[in-house]
């Protein structure tokens, strides 16, 4: 009687435990995609939220490498080649990372996959590096940190936008003539 008691006390603590409710990360999961032709291009990245803190300078330190974004390093992939800031960049995927600074960020595409924030990037790695101007924001404030593909035929701007700054970084689909 007394292993009966038991087993029914352990069981009732394991099904309590079971019945808590899974919270969502702070800084959900986020995928956009673009489509030209028969290339496809996907960004998948992690929101970090400002939650009334300074971001820029301060969160995001100047002048360090940011994984852009929260959790895992942002990844970027195509499935066919395209030009990033006029530069070829072969189908595959790649990681994102950028430098910010006050009047100009750092765009990275590097090989290494699978990485955890910006701990261990290695630069020897880097496929694709150069630098963007930052654009300020007036009159809005983007909470989330928010990655936007603006599309226009075969030219596209990936906009990184977070607090009252944005950085665009400028791609364009390569039209393979039969």
């Amino acid at each position: 009687m007394i292993r009966l008691i038991g087993l029914f006390v352990f069981l009732s603590v394991i099904a309590s435990y079971g019945q808590e409710a899974i919270l969502p990360r702070p800084s959900p999961l986020a995928i956009v995609s673009s489509r030209y032709k028969d290339t496809y291009l996907k960004i998948i990245y992690s929101q970090p939220h400002k939650r009334g803190r300074e971001i820029f300078g301060k969160t995001v330190p100047y002048g360090e490498v940011w994984r852009t974004g929260a959790n895992e390093a942002t990844e970027f992939t195509t499935t066919k080649d395209l030009t990033v800031n006029g530069t070829l960049m072969k189908a595959g995927t790649y990681s994102l990372f950028t430098i910010p600074g006050k009047d100009f960020w750092t765009i990275i595409f590097n090989s290494e996959l699978g990485l955890w924030g910006a701990y261990n990037y290695n630069s020897k790695l880097d496929v694709l590096r150069f630098q963007v101007p930052v654009q300020l924001l007036k009159d809005v404030v983007y909470e989330p940190f928010t990655i936007v593909i603006d599309q226009k035929s075969d030219k596209v701007e990936i906009l990184l936008t977070w607090d009252t700054v944005r950085v665009a970084i400028p791609v364009q689909f390569i039209d393979v003539k039969p």
